[in-house]
């Protein structure tokens, strides 16, 4: 985790006694429109360290009077609104301060000029929209900063939910505001208007803090997706929502309406991004990809065997990278090791020796044999079960792209965690994905990144499980009627907010979206038609 160590200007903050004179501020946030919070109270301890604010961090309106008070006996309080954590030469607290931007106001308490206790932390939102939404909102303001490239700038992050058939708004209690930090991701994504971007909830230090989002189990890391050339908005959601009734390994998501505030001020309704996803990130953690955990110092069998997180990403693979140590002509190329992180030279030898072992056998005139070829190296139903949705949705990128792979330390090479399926049922227009005929592990791209599916599916054993697999989820969770359920309840459940975000990017009738070729019917509606025709075409 970085930081930007950009300083950064928050606006007027006047300090004033309450015998000012002045009339009474606007509060900091409206009523709840929901059920009081319940997901933010470990992690906003801890940002509030031995301070207490009133009224505590949210949103207001025009301008709000903060007072700071401490648990630790006799101390001073100092503070500052520029990001930094409090010195002995930072401002003393002497009485209410009035603030009117948004400010990260951070406080430290001090005994005879030195600290007496943990700093705190409260964010103020200063704001200005009054649209009601259905879906849960995300908010992060930069202080100013504009938009982050490739490394993390400081951010605010709040979350407001709505109660169960209810609304929420920018004027409601959020259930999380925290120190954040963020900046872009993804590859020709990064290019968007609507652009994505990786998320870190941080604590008083930078360091990690854990919040549970949305259902989902508390974690610091997030990424925020913004469907773009999907415009039926639900394309990856689908694919994930299978991965999970399939059991592959899938992140969960939460659909949210995202406002991204870059330039200073309140937030406006200029600041609307539209319909987002808010995805757990893929890790090696307890509560993601749960795998044995490999320390630096693990060098040895058995441990060194995992657990390891990889993908192939053709011409766009990281540090670490392992290459290959064979034939060219059978080698992968673009590995990434996602996890462990860092991965010391032992264990990118010992991972590169075990796949290149059964890249081997793979490629071997026996490789098909049910005791020592293939088998005895991967997870075939993972395998399986990934090709049916690769193909299913025909993904643009399947296979060469965000194609990712795991193997624990007792276990076999398991294909997945899935990620990135925004490009499928008729959208992207490369590699004839919008095509409904033909298969997509038959596309070409030189270097290629590895053969693996090619040679799988040359043996009839393989292309048998596969069949058979097929018929039984054709029979349950991939039927038609299936099918267009789980997309006709996304279609209810979005249908308010898709209204609002193609008023925010009117591209509905666009045949090109950035690079991609897409459906051009003039309303939402129309688009979740095509996708479902796409879709149920497909099988037949």
């Amino acid at each position: 985790m970085s930081r930007s160590a950009t300083f950064r200007s928050v606006g007027v903050l006047a300090v004033l006694t309450l015998a000012a004179g002045l009339a009474p501020p606007t509060p900091v946030s409206a009523q709840p429109s929901g059920p009081p919070p319940t997901t933010t109270v470990e992690a906003a301890e801890d940002l509030l360290g031995d301070l207490t604010f009133s009224p505590p961090g949210g949103t207001f309106q025009n301008q709000v009077t903060v007072t700071l008070g401490t648990t630790v006996a006799g101390a001073e309080i100092r503070y500052t609104v520029d990001g930094e954590l409090p010195t002995a030469d930072s401002p003393r607290y002497d009485g209410p301060l009035l603030l009117t931007d948004t400010t990260e106001l951070r406080a430290m308490p001090f005994l005879n000029g030195q600290p007496a206790g943990d700093p705190g932390t409260a964010i103020y939102l200063k704001q200005a929209v009054t649209t009601q939404h259905d879906l849960p909102v995300f908010v992060l303001d930069s202080y100013g900063q504009g938009r982050p490239g490739r490394e993390y700038i400081d951010a605010a992050a709040l979350l407001f939910e709505p109660p169960p058939g209810g609304t929420t708004s920018l004027a409601a209690t959020p259930t999380i505001v925290t120190r954040a930090g963020f900046h872009l991701r993804g590859q020709s994504s990064a290019s968007f208007e609507k652009a994505p971007y990786r998320l870190e909830f941080w604590d008083n230090e930078d360091d990690d803090a854990d919040y549970p989002v949305l259902g989902m189990p508390e974690d610091s890391d997030w990424v925020l997706r913004g469907p773009y050339p999907d415009k039926a908005l639900i394309r990856e959601a689908l694919v994930l929502d299978l991965g999970r009734e399939l059991g592959i390994a899938t992140p969960r998501y939460a659909f949210v309406e995202f406002y991204l505030n870059p330039d200073g001020g309140a937030v406006t309704d200029a600041d609307y991004m539209g319909v987002y996803m808010l995805l757990e990130t893929i890790k090696n953690s307890k509560n993601r990809l749960d795998l044995k955990q490999l320390d630096e110092d693990d060098v040895t069998l058995p441990k060194i065997q995992g657990g390891y997180i990889w993908k192939f990403d053709w011409l766009a693979a990281e540090e670490p990278i392992v290459e290959c140590p064979g034939d060219p002509q059978t080698c992968w190329n673009f590995l990434e090791v996602v996890d462990p992180d860092p991965l010391v030279p032992e264990q990118e030898q010992w991972l590169a020796g075990h796949l290149w072992e059964f890249n081997t056998v793979l490629n071997s005139v026996n490789f098909a044999d049910p005791e020592t070829g293939y088998r005895a190296y991967i997870d075939v139903r993972s395998f399986v079960d990934q090709i049916i949705l690769n193909e299913l949705s025909r993904e643009m990128d399947s296979y060469v792209r965000s194609a990712y792979f795991y193997k624990d330390r007792e276990g076999k090479i398991t294909a997945g965690p899935l990620w990135d399926y925004d490009l499928t049922f008729g959208v992207g227009g490369f590699f004839s994905n919008d095509q409904i005929a033909g298969w997509q592990y038959q596309q070409t791209r030189l270097p290629m990144t590895n053969n693996w599916i090619q040679r799988l599916m040359q043996d009839p054993a393989f292309v048998d499980d596969l069949r058979q697999r097929w018929r039984e989820l054709r029979a349950g969770p991939l039927s038609d009627a299936q099918l267009t359920a789980r997309v006709q309840a996304m279609r209810s459940r979005l249908a308010a907010a898709a209204e609002r975000n193609f008023q925010r990017w009117p591209i509905l009738s666009d045949p090109m979206v950035s690079f991609f070729f897409t459906p051009t019917n003039p309303t939402w509606q129309g688009q979740v038609d095509f996708m479902l025709d796409w879709l149920l075409r497909r099988p037949a």
